[in-house]
């Protein structure tokens, strides 16, 4: 049985990048059947009562199904990175709690993004810590971010965890990710063609195991 989400929650889909690695807009690669934007969607939907997709000004539109939940809104601080699209989403968001992923990443886990939000209520940010290293673009944000990422723009300053001191912080350590994703994959994004090809044959084996997983029930039933 699936419990209520405690907060409502705007999922921001980061996908403003130019892709200078991959040398094409990623968004639109397909993996597993889909778009990149299309698998992303798909994940953080059933968790959001809207998704706002942030994109670059002059930006291609995206081809994503029609969704009346989804947006398409412009960057406010182009050319500051992902910390200008942050601002930028939680500024049109109507949500008081954020989830916030970047548009690149096709093993998002909804257990374990479930499990961010259950914790969202008492903080502003909820945020995975794995091995030293924090995954700013797999969090949650309130709308008392605004103001302190707003200071950190305007002084050019764009590294995310700079304004986490003037907000309250719920660090998800690396027991409780394993929890839900030992394998990390929630944090896996495509940035070369290697990357793409390890993608492709990840979700072919989800497939696979999603197909097995199904079967399994239909026996039983």
């Amino acid at each position: 049985m699936v419990t209520k989400l405690p907060v409502t929650i705007t999922s921001i889909i980061l996908a403003g990048g130019k892709s200078t690695r991959l040398g094409r807009e990623k968004a639109l690669e397909k993996i597993g059947g889909e778009s990149l934007i299309e698998r992303v969607i798909g994940r953080v939907a059933p968790l959001s009562t809207e998704v706002i997709l942030v994109m670059r000004p002059q930006q291609p539109t995206l081809s994503v199904p029609a969704q009346p939940k989804v947006k398409a809104v412009t960057d406010l601080y182009p050319g500051k990175g992902s910390l200008g699209g942050i601002y930028t989403g939680l500024h049109y968001s109507s949500s008081f709690h954020n989830l916030v992923v970047a548009c690149d990443m096709p093993f998002l886990n909804e257990a374990l993004l479930r499990h961010l939000i259950e914790l969202s209520p008492d903080f502003d940010v909820v945020i995975p810590l794995v091995e030293g290293n924090t995954e700013p673009l797999h969090g949650i944000y309130s709308k008392n971010c605004l103001a302190p990422i707003e200071a950190l723009l305007k002084q050019g300053k764009l590294r995310i965890v700079d304004f986490f001191p003037s907000v309250r912080v719920r660090y998800i350590d690396v027991g409780e990710v394993d929890r839900f994703d030992p394998q990390h994959l929630s944090f896996f994004n495509i940035n070369t063609e290697e990357d793409l090809a390890k993608a492709t044959i990840l979700a072919e084996k989800e497939a696979h195991q999603g197909s097995i997983v199904h079967n399994l029930k239909e026996t039983t039933l």
